[in-house]
């Protein structure tokens, strides 16, 4: 098999349908629950691409291999991906992959028990740059022990902001997981107890939206990390997403800020200044569907990927109980 022939269900999220112009991994073969407008321009009118209406019809598709899902409602993705994976077809899942830790360990034994494969969607946060450049960093021991970690996450507050958090996952299991991943992923240090509070305060509708939240987090060597991840970043910051991302160690700290468009080393007495970034960092879209095709493997066991995910789910519920 040269490339991945892939399904696209849904379009509640980031799907992945602009990756797919010319990809030399991985080529588009359908559609289901998703506009063909939608689709770039050179796939609108690709008559080998089929449409469907239910994702039960683009699983009886024997030409597709992997089913990338953006489901109407998150809270459905994970009984959704275990279908697909039972149905045999690789997925590829918006975050969040699962609500509860038990539909989570269910992904993860049906991915083993079929032999499919299973990742969420932008799992790579951290190898994009700058932050694939500080994990290099951090991995090369350049701050020495790394002592606590602090991290942004904030996107724009709008009105189409689901207010029912099981249509997108809400605030923290949607948001926060890219902070996660910078603590896991880019700092280089496992979480092994977190607690979150959040709230309402803001929020232009009626309905459950939490607008900003508050994580602590007890790293596994010993150390510290807070989040902040709000829907509070005003359209004047010119960015989307606006993340901020400080670790601090033995020998120094590293930062990027302003949306990652600025970084800084300093070590001991010596301001190292900017990273020099020279390359693009991995893209996950691609390792995945290189390791499907067997001419590579994912950088982390899938535990490790969907760690950052069980521990929001966590958080999620402590944070429902404080308020």
């Amino acid at each position: 098999m040269d490339k991945i022939r892939i399904g696209l269900y849904g379009a509640n999220g980031h799907q992945i349908h602009r990756a797919l112009v010319d990809h030399p991994l991985g080529a588009c073969v359908a559609t289901a629950a998703f506009d063909r407008d939608r689709l770039p321009e050179p796939l609108q009118t690709d008559a080998g691409i089929r449409d469907y209406a239910t994702l039960d019809e683009l699983l009886g598709h024997d030409g597709v291999d992997m089913i990338s899902l953006c489901s109407p409602r998150r809270r459905d993705q994970a009984q959704e991906a275990i279908r697909c994976m039972e149905a045999g077809k690789h997925v590829l899942a918006e975050k969040p992959a699962a609500m509860t830790e038990v539909e989570l360990d269910a992904i993860i034994d049906t991915s083993r028990a079929t032999g499919m494969a299973f990742h969420e969607m932008w799992s790579g946060s951290a190898s994009t740059q700058p932050y694939w450049a500080m994990r290099q960093v951090v991995q090369a021991g350049t701050l020495g022990k790394v002592i606590q970690v602090l991290v942004q996450k904030s996107y724009p507050l709008h009105h189409n902001r689901p207010q029912d958090e099981d249509v997108d996952g809400g605030l923290i299991l949607q948001v926060g997981v890219h902070a996660l991943r910078f603590i896991e992923f880019t700092a280089g240090v496992k979480v092994d107890a977190i607690w979150a509070i959040d709230t309402q305060l803001g929020n232009p509708g009626e309905g459950e939206l939490r607008v900003a939240a508050s994580m602590m987090l007890r790293l596994a060597n010993g150390g510290v990390a807070s989040v902040a991840c709000n829907y509070l970043n005003p359209p004047g910051f010119g960015m989307h997403g606006n993340e901020m991302v400080r670790i601090f160690g033995t020998e120094g700290f590293l930062e990027s800020t302003d949306g990652g468009t600025r970084t800084r080393l300093v070590l001991n007495d010596d301001d190292r200044g900017p990273l020099a970034i020279t390359e693009p960092g991995p893209e996950w879209l691609d390792l995945t569907l290189a390791s499907i095709l067997g001419q590579s493997s994912m950088p982390i066991p899938l535990e490790d990927e969907l760690h950052p995910t069980r521990l929001l789910i966590r958080a999620r519920s402590d944070a429902l109980v404080r308020g």
